[in-house]
């Protein structure tokens, strides 16, 4: 049996790296040799508290995944086999991969919106993910790159998927103003997305001065400490009535509050953070003042448009990573990392080294 090494969640601050089976693909999937892989929010989470989407107790239907987990859902590699009824990859593409589990039987997969499908599953997550040498998907998830990206940049384009989704559904225009609240990866590439969509002014609040730092190294026109009271007020003086869009990434009480309370009458609040907790909102305060609050979950019918941008130069998303290391590296250099360095943004898995 032929086997090669992976990163393996076995449970809360339980990743293994150990020898597991190479997959073989069914009929409608790809098989990929991965190059590079990003640690992401939701991988930090499972590591630090979970599990949360990994099916622990029951199969994911859609599968029949459950239990240890082989972590990674933000990477690129190059194809090297194809079910038999595979035809839009060949052996020997360069690929992104979309890893957002689609139901057949869901009717939001007629109207296109099928990120709404349930139950909701990634790769990596509801299946076996790319913290490996070799990985399989569903040949709807897998999107070519050109020639001209490098795999460290494929390795992004699924964060920035969600920064340029959350930027789309807000219907920011040219010329408008934005907050982004929280400076992590997906606010940082939100900066990069609103920056390159024409956002006249971007407004970014967090509590790391490191993460301040770069957000203003990546186009950011102002940055606030995220402890600060009078933002929405100093914000209101510098528009002179409120930002036109406000992105939550951060996804606490503080952030909600602090975006709603800077938004203009009749702004767009789009919630692209998972909120560990409730909040309390004044729907009242809402309501007089025609806010629009909308959620979204991961992306949809975008890729294509994401990868266009980063192969144009646009989205720089490169200048995010901070560190790469080996697959050897993944919980002392990575996960270990993020959690105690606020000054790390996105690490990537080179997984050749």
């Amino acid at each position: 049996m032929a086997t090669m090494k992976a990163a393996r969640w076995y449970a809360a601050k339980d990743i293994r790296i150990e020898e597991t089976q190479i997959p073989t693909p069914n009929d409608q999937q790809v098989k990929i040799e991965v190059k590079f892989v990003g640690i992401c929010g939701s991988d930090l989470h499972e590591y630090t508290h979970g599990p949360q989407l990994i099916p622990n107790d029951k199969p994911y239907p859609l599968n029949g995944h459950k239990g240890v987990t082989t972590l990674g859902h933000e990477f690129s590699g190059v194809v090297v086999e194809t079910g038999k009824q595979v035809t839009n990859v060949k052996k020997g593409d360069r690929v992104a991969v979309e890893p957002i589990f689609r139901n057949p039987e869901s009717p939001f997969i007629a109207t296109g919106e099928y990120n709404l499908s349930e139950p909701l599953g990634f790769v990596g997550l509801t299946a076996n993910g790319a913290f490996a040498k070799y990985v399989v998907v569903e040949d709807y998830m897998v999107h070519k790159m050109p020639d001209t990206m490098t795999f460290e940049q494929g390795a992004i384009v699924e964060p920035a998927a969600v920064a340029a989704y959350g930027i789309q559904q807000s219907g920011m225009k040219m010329g408008d103003t934005v907050l982004v609240t929280g400076a992590g990866p997906i606010g940082l590439l939100t900066v990069q997305v609103a920056l390159a969509t024409g956002a006249s002014q971007i407004f970014v609040s967090d509590l790391s001065e490191n993460r301040l730092k770069k957000a203003k190294e990546i186009g950011a026109t102002h940055t606030f400490d995220a402890r600060d009271k009078d933002i929405p007020q100093k914000i209101k003086e510098m528009t002179g009535y409120g930002v036109d869009v406000f992105i939550d990434a951060a996804g606490v009480q503080a952030s909600f509050d602090t975006g709603l309370n800077s938004l203009r009458n009749g702004g767009t609040a789009v919630l692209v953070a998972l909120f560990a907790k409730e909040v309390v909102h004044d729907a009242l305060n809402h309501a007089l003042r025609e806010l629009t609050v909308k959620g979204i979950i991961g992306y949809r019918n975008i890729f294509p448009q994401v990868i266009a941008l980063i192969n144009s130069g646009r989205l720089p998303v490169e200048k995010l990573i901070t560190n790469v290391i080996s697959l050897d590296e993944i919980v002392d250099k990575g996960f270990e990392a993020l959690t105690k360095d606020p000054s790390e943004v996105k690490i990537l898995v080179d997984i050749n080294r």
